[in-house]
């Protein structure tokens, strides 16, 4: 699935601070219906029960009660969006994880409250057992108990979520579809091989036609697959007064875009934007301008982007400075992939085409440091290189989003405007100090946002690279802190860091890339113990 980013551009008197965290006080009691500032997680419940049958019922649980809490008005993380949470993480979402590794992933990804559950099936009876967690302190609320026959799962689920939510009202009375093929439908979502979700899916359409939701997880798979056609049918079998309609609808110009009938694909997200205006939309009308063979009409690719980016999302950043590298305007270019790298310093893309640019505008020395750092964060710039003639940049580094309508589940970031230098290194500094105290105790959701902030304003800071480093190697996101370590070195290559950026790939089991850091840090300092100690220890893995 594509990142999301949530971004905007302040004026350049005024700075602007937005807690990533923004974790409103809550006590151990259930689901709050008044929480708006953040939403709930419903985690896949745990199994009491050993029958092969049941093992769908985990994420079942999930989706459905969060469909029943939805159903009361609160604002609950959908599946999706967990899925990706969870995949940038690099957290397996699975049932049984620690309270202290979900309750830090709440933190990461905004929500306040968490919710966990477990499940048992004796017969054709059902028991479920859910209890809320508040985020921001630890503590959980009482366990709420039901039990029904699994015939009326979903009035069970219904039941639960009221009792998880004082003072809730039943729902309206809403259509369900049978047992048998919302069983199917979990079971396609939970298949691992694309055949077996795409069986599984067909079967519970044919037990429901009017379960669309498993058109558009099919759409997901045929799109995965690169079977545009398919995924076009699947997303059109969705009727448009459907509730599941725009979302359905928005899949086809994807679909379409991706089939070159770049004509229906702007026609589509044209209509879709008129309705109801939206940063994905306005970033896809873009690419599908980027697409078109030129004199297509329709405007330009880079008004689409500027207007993304003027409502959220880095990609579109970054689609808008690539958008004028193409039509030639590099100094644009540059001024619009300085913001890209600056929300999201790891974009290998966005620092290549930036070092180009930077090149293009007379600018060799801040060129070279950028292109340095794009190849260190990716191998494919050096290959590129190899081939192709100088001054170019990669063909189709466009970004194509898939989610509408969908708050970014990971970069809820500070926004922060352009302020003058003094004032940018002051408030940098200010975060850096505080990220470095709430990393000493341990407060790492807190950690990373005052780092991102530093990054933010300080986009090559060594030591802020450095403190994410090892926050992201302390809780075990490995690929993240390897990211990180690179940026820092690149800024600045100190000791200190290649023997954190060593410790996360062996790790990662990079057993040469952790000898080579090692060997590095030997070259400048022969004595150093730690380095030479650990040296030997690998040398017979």
């Amino acid at each position: 699935m594509i990142r999301r980013w949530a971004a905007a551009i302040a004026p350049a008197w005024t700075i602007v601070l937005v807690n990533l965290l923004s974790i409103p006080s809550a006590s151990a009691a259930p689901v709050q219906a008044a929480v708006t500032a953040s939403r709930v997680l419903v985690m896949p419940f745990e199994s009491d029960t050993r029958e092969p049958r049941a093992y769908w019922l985990g994420e079942g649980s999930a989706v459905m009660l969060s469909d029943s809490l939805l159903a009361l008005g609160l604002p609950v993380m959908l599946r999706d969006e967990r899925v990706h949470s969870f995949e940038l993480l690099r957290v397996p979402l699975v049932a049984g994880l620690s309270h202290a590794t979900i309750i830090r992933v709440g933190q990461v990804v905004g929500v306040s409250q968490l919710i966990v559950g477990s499940f048992a099936l004796a017969g054709d009876t059902l028991t479920v057992r859910a209890k809320s967690i508040a985020v921001n302190t630890g503590l959980t609320g009482t366990e709420m108990m039901e039990s029904g026959p699994l015939s009326q799962i979903f009035e069970l689920y219904d039941r639960l979520a009221v009792r998880l939510v004082p003072g809730a009202a039943a729902p309206a009375q809403t259509s369900h579809p049978p047992t048998a093929a919302f069983e199917q439908f979990v079971k396609g979502l939970l298949a691992q091989k694309p055949a077996t979700k795409l069986a599984f899916l067909a079967e519970s359409l044919r037990l429901s036609p009017s379960l669309h939701r498993a058109h558009l997880a099919a759409w997901e798979v045929h799109n995965d697959l690169g079977e545009h056609e398919q995924a076009l049918a699947s997303a059109r079998a969705v009727p448009a007064d459907d509730r599941l309609g725009r979302q359905a609808r928005f899949l086809a110009s994807i679909s379409l875009l991706e089939l070159k009938r770049y004509r229906e694909s702007f026609d589509e997200l044209t209509k879709l934007n008129t309705e109801q205006r939206d940063a994905t939309l306005l970033n896809n009308l873009g690419v599908v301008q980027l697409r078109r063979p030129a004199g297509s009409g329709g405007g330009r690719a880079s008004s689409y982007f500027n207007e993304a980016a003027g409502l959220d999302e880095a990609d579109s950043f970054f689609n808008l400075g690539y958008a004028y590298w193409l039509d030639g305007d590099a100094s644009a270019a540059v001024m619009w992939l300085r913001e890209a790298v600056r929300r999201n310093p790891a974009d290998h893309a966005a620092h290549y085409v930036l070092a180009v640019a930077l090149a293009a505008v007379g600018n060799p020395v801040e060129a070279g440091r950028e292109r340095d750092l794009a190849k260190q964060l990716s191998s494919t710039y050096a290959e590129w290189e190899a081939k192709a003639r100088a001054g170019t940049v990669p063909a189709g580094l466009e970004r194509v989003r898939t989610t509408l309508g969908l708050p970014d589940a990971l970069r809820v970031e500070t926004v922060i405007g352009a302020a003058g230098q003094r004032e940018q290194q002051q408030l940098a500094s200010f975060h850096l100090d505080a990220g470095r105290r709430a990393f000493e105790t341990e407060h790492d959701a807190e950690a990373v946002t005052q780092l991102r902030r530093v990054v933010y304003l300080a986009p090559y800071d060594h030591d802020a690279h450095l403190l994410l480093g090892r926050v992201y190697l302390r809780g075990g996101r490995l690929s993240d802190a390897i990211d990180a370590l690179k940026i820092s070195i690149w800024s600045s290559d100190t000791v200190a860091a290649r023997l954190v950026l060593a410790e996360a790939y062996e790790k990662a089991g990079m057993v040469m890339e952790a000898r080579r850091e090692l060997q590095a840090v030997l070259v400048r300092d022969g004595s150093n113990a730690e380095a030479r100690q650990r040296l030997d220890r690998l040398a017979g893995r």
